[in-house]
């Protein structure tokens, strides 16, 4: 379940639609994290990832860091249950082309969990795995 990958992870960073590019871009390197969601009243209404930015800078040039997170966003986004597997979330970003997840449940944000987030859990399910069947040969 992805929902038990948030347990772990700092709290969500979130921006409004009306945050310059610029501040978006400090809040990626502060955090070091690749994407923010861009709420309003609680809402997801959009994400704004590297790639967004990127894309936007080869269109537009160094003009879009005055611009908005509104300006720049991909829209709509596409969320996930906490309750959905690993394997699920990652088949979702796979089809979809993208790296970050927000997790939503009954409308409200619980976090984002990347596609890194999710190689690792599935790694350290395989280690357990793994670990649990030498057990059980030995023994």
């Amino acid at each position: 379940m992805i929902g038990s990958i948030l347990a772990g992870k700092p709290p969500l960073i979130s921006v409004s639609r009306h945050t310059p590019v610029h501040d978006i871009l400090a809040l990626l390197h502060d955090h070091r994290i690749g994407a923010v969601v861009v709420l309003d009243g609680g809402q997801i209404i959009g994400l704004v990832s590297e790639r967004d930015i990127v894309r936007s800078l080869h269109r537009d040039g160094k003009a879009i860091l005055d611009e908005t997170a509104q300006d720049i966003m991909s829209a709509p986004v596409v969320t996930a249950a906490p309750h959905i597997s690993v394997c699920d979330a990652m088949a979702i970003m796979t089809d979809r082309r993208f790296r970050h997840l927000p997790v939503e449940e009954s409308g409200q944000v619980l976090g984002l969990v990347s596609i890194g987030d999710l190689v690792k859990r599935r790694i350290e399910d395989a280690e357990a795995e793994a670990e649990t069947l030498k057990i059980y040969i030995a023994s």
